[in-house]
C-alpha cells in the first residue's frame, strides 16, 4: 500500500512517501535539497548521483522518522550540515 502526506518541520514542507511492504515499510520525507530516508536506502548510492540523504533506522511511520537519530549521511548531506546523531527533524529541516 502507497502513503503519501505532506509533513511540516521548522522552515517547510517535505513530501511523504511511505509503502508498505509486508513485515516492513520503506518511508522518505522529500525536500528540494535531498531527503530523509529509512534504512532500506543507501548513503553510497546517493552519492554516486550527488543526492543528499540523511538515513534514520528503526522506523515505520513519518512521526517516527523525525524523532530518530540519523545514523549515516551522504556526502552532499553532510555538505549542507546534515551530521550523524542530529534528530531526522533537525535534517529535514535543512533539506527543505
Amino acid at each position: 500500500m502507497l502513503e503519501t502526506a505532506m509533513v511540516k518541520v521548522d522552515g517547510g514542507v517535505l513530501q511523504g512517501i511511505r509503502v508498505g511492504l509486508p513485515n516492513a515499510a520503506v518511508l522518505m520525507l522529500v525536500g528540494e535539497k535531498g531527503f530523509v530516508g529509512c534504512g532500506y536506502f543507501d548513503p553510497a548510492v546517493a552519492d554516486k548521483v550527488s543526492h543528499a540523504l540523511a538515513v534514520v533506522s528503526g522506523v515505520s511511520s513519518f512521526d517516527d522518522m523525525l524523532s530518530a537519530s540519523v545514523k549515516t549521511v551522504s556526502a552532499k548531506a553532510a555538505e549542507l550540515g546534515i551530521t550523524v546523531g542530529m534528530s531526522g527533524a533537525d535534517a529535514a529541516t535543512l533539506l527543505v
